[in-house]
């Protein structure tokens, strides 16, 4: 261990020595563009030539630099520097997966902070069962003897990782950039997929990464073109202790149900605000009651405890909800398991909900299935 440590701190040297040569000055530098974005508000690049300043959350900044570019002298000790062609990724934001999928580039993540059991997409599934790709621990517990073997030149976190900054801080001194993405925080559907703009550049892919987010879009204009439903719809689960989950007003869930043409319950003139940064909410069963018993359409989110099998089984968990309106008319939905992994699917899940809510699905559709 002590050994590949001291390789990989050598590693480093060398390669902060090699790119100081003839640096231009950061100071004296202008940004010559930047990456246009339709909806992400997490993230903004600028271009310096062929360098492209990373700017995420407003206040981490990463440098990108091709291959054999050099890293400007005076570059603020602020800005982490990711240098080009970017192999072996230990991948620990779950949600990153399927843009690195879109882009026919899993072969360049080499390690992942989700167990083999806990994935649903097909590719990478298929890429853990061949050892393309290795679980290297938890986020807050990685194995680093196995990523400093591995030669991983890539971190990328969820803000999971705020919660054990040291973990962060382990990697980078290791001489390994880590990179937290923020997608999640994206209120637009679309700006959580728009992220596979910023994978695109870094792997060097950026113009598959556009003509797919674009195809996505059009998608979208499509669906948006066909109006609202008039339909209401309530999305949430139940837990062990009897609360309901429910995603809150404004949280990405809920505007792909107005994007689907549907209307979310509960609204925000329904809920009390709270200050904390979670997508969800918990609420009394009795509240919720009072709030979703008249809503058009139940979607189940099956991704915490399991799918449902039938309308009766989801009735199990609470009497009450044989009297909602949805589950007398029969318009009960429950979600897949891959609703969350495919971040690049966003506009087909606003397709199959516009489907739902339109009347227009039948028992299944590719990310949601009908209770009876």
């Amino acid at each position: 261990m002590r050994k590949r440590l001291f390789t990989a701190a050598l590693m480093t040297v060398v390669l902060l020595t090699a790119c100081g040569g003839e640096a231009e000055h950061f100071s004296d530098s202008e940004p010559t563009g930047s990456m246009p974005l339709s909806y992400a508000q997490q993230f903004t690049v600028d271009y310096y030539g062929e360098n492209s300043l990373i700017t995420i959350g407003g206040r981490d900044r990463y440098l990108l630099l091709p291959e054999n570019g050099d890293i400007p002298d005076d570059l603020p000790s602020d800005i982490t520097v990711i240098q080009q062609p970017v192999e072996n990724i230990y991948l620990a934001a779950s949600s990153a997966m399927d843009l690195f999928d879109g882009i026919s580039s899993l072969d360049r993540v080499r390690m992942t902070a989700t167990k083999p059991e806990e994935w649903s997409l097909p590719n990478v599934r298929s890429a853990i069962d061949r050892g393309d790709i290795l679980y290297a621990g938890k986020y807050s517990a990685p194995d680093y003897e196995l990523i400093l073997s591995e030669g991983c030149t890539l971190a990328v976190e969820s803000t999971m990782i705020y919660h054990c900054p040291e973990v962060g801080e382990q990697l980078k001194s290791f001489g390994i950039p880590v990179l937290t993405e923020r997608s999640s925080y994206e209120a637009h559907p679309l700006g959580r997929m728009e992220w596979i703009k910023l994978y695109g550049l870094i792997l060097g892919k950026y113009d598959e990464a556009e003509q797919l987010f674009s195809e996505k879009a059009e998608l979208l204009e499509a669906i948006k073109n066909e109006g609202f439903t008039g339909k209401t719809a309530v999305f949430f689960y139940i837990s062990a202790n009897g609360s309901v989950n429910v995603r809150k007003p404004g949280d990405y869930v809920s505007e792909m149900i107005r994007l689907a043409g549907g209307e979310y319950i509960p609204s925000a003139e329904q809920v009390s605000a709270d200050e904390n940064a979670l997508s969800t909410m918990n609420m009394q069963f009795e509240a919720f009651y009072a709030i979703a018993k008249d809503a058009d359409y139940i979607i189940y989110n099956s991704t915490v405890d399991g799918g449902l099998a039938s309308v009766d089984e989801l009735i199990g968990k609470n009497a009450l909800l044989a009297d909602f309106k949805a589950v007398r008319e029969g318009n009960v939905w429950c979600t897949e398991k891959n609703m969350f992994q495919q971040t690049t699917a966003a506009a087909d899940m606003i397709s199959d909900l516009h489907s739902v809510l339109s009347g227009e699905a039948d028992d299944a559709a590719e990310y949601m299935y009908k209770l009876n």
